[in-house]
């Protein structure tokens, strides 16, 4: 990788590096088998993290963060990448949406993220409304001073059992142009509160230690207090997530392609058939060179958006362009390093067939391709009028 990055920048990728190689990549066929991270793994990569002073490293400074800025988060979040979900889950970051914490929200759930004593999950995703969010059907009815909550999210997110739930309902109807549209607001909605259950979903062939959770509300009563931000401003919340989040797909999704890159040329010098590497024969080093070609193409693609939010330029084209072309761009290396690997490409012992089987997710989380080709499709015409 080669981005022109500052000497401090330097750094952290080595110390990231080094991280993911000692406290998490030996024990991913483990985890991968068993389809959960043990407690004690866990706890000890935490403890790790924040002994480096990677955990929270996307919160400002004066909430107890990192203060790391968007071109290095980028790099961070390309370490991590490496390793499944479920490891480098543990070390990572809070979402920046509990930046809207005020008053006693930030003594419950932000401070205690910072430090790694709760985790959340961002719950907007439901069985009808995936990337149409107006059609969430979760509704905040007000009733006594309080919000009943009732509907059900899945597809929610998290390496872990969460200690609660941002949860997106639909608090009321407003005019927009003559038109209706639902009032989106969030709610922190902590596990144990009567109403609210939530249960592991299915098992995904994509990330399997990486649960994924389903939630529902059932006459879930929740103080003024659980509101984050304003009423009404849920989206607006969620955009901001959502938008940095597709970068660090991109990121994510180079950190892999490059691990499936090294792992390629690695079998393709050493693997010899015919009396010679095949290394040596263009089906496998013509591969190689495509490889190598679009996963410098998606590191640009990714440090520029990255640079862009550092000066709060970056659009969501940019962001859409990111996650589209690193997702597939990670597809199309998989499959070549599948291809390069034959038959032990497929097989458990080796990296390679779960890394394949990763790489699919990516084109679907965060936004589908086809929703980010929309996104990048009408950034170009409607300034046209089309």
């Amino acid at each position: 990788m080669d981005l022109d990055l500052t000497e401090e920048q330097h750094m952290l990728t080595e110390t990231v590096r080094s991280f993911v190689d000692k406290e998490m990549l030996p024990y991913e066929l483990e985890i991968e088998q068993k389809g959960e991270v043990p407690p004690e793994l866990g706890q000890r990569i935490t403890e790790k993290a924040l002994e480096l002073g990677l955990y929270a490293a996307n919160l400002p400074d004066s909430v107890g963060g990192g203060g790391l800025d968007y071109s290095s988060l980028a790099i961070l979040e390309r370490e991590y990448g490496k390793v499944s979900h479920a490891l480098h889950g543990f070390a990572w970051r809070p979402t920046e949406l509990l930046l809207a914490c005020t008053g006693d929200q930030i003594v419950r759930y932000l401070d205690p993220c910072v430090r790694a004593e709760k985790t959340e999950c961002f719950a907007i995703t439901e069985p009808g409304a995936g990337s149409d969010i107006y059609s969430m059907t979760t509704k905040a009815v007000q009733k006594n001073g309080s919000w009943i909550l009732n509907g059900s999210k899945h597809f929610i997110s998290s390496h872990i059992l969460p200690d609660f739930a941002i949860v997106f309902a639909i608090t009321g109807i407003d005019q927009n142009n003559g038109k209706p549209r639902k009032r989106v607001s969030a709610f922190l909605v902590d596990r144990g509160t009567p109403g609210f259950d939530i249960q592991i979903g299915p098992r995904c062939v994509s990330q399997r230690a990486y649960h994924n959770y389903s939630l529902s509300f059932d006459d879930c009563s929740i103080g003024p207090e659980q509101m984050l931000g304003q009423e009404g401003e849920g989206l607006d919340l969620a955009d901001k997530w959502i938008k940095m989040g597709r970068v660090w797909v991109g990121a994510g999704c180079c950190g892999r392609a490059e691990r499936l890159l090294d792992l390629s040329l690695d079998w393709a010098a050493n693997r010899k058939q015919f009396g010679q590497p095949i290394g040596r024969f263009q089906g496998t080093s013509f591969k190689i060179a495509d490889m190598a070609t679009e996963l410098q193409a998606a590191d640009l693609l990714v440090m520029h958006a990255a640079r862009k939010a550092d000066q709060g330029k970056m659009t969501p084209a940019d962001a859409a362009m990111c996650k589209l072309y690193a997702s597939e761009m990670l597809h199309r290396l998989a499959e070549n390093a599948v291809q390069i690997y034959g038959g032990m490409g497929l097989m458990e012992e080796f990296p390679i067939e779960r890394l394949w089987r990763d790489s699919r997710l990516e084109r679907i989380w965060e936004g589908t391709s086809e929703i980010q080709r929309h996104i990048i499709s009408r950034s170009l015409l409607r300034p046209l009028g089309a």
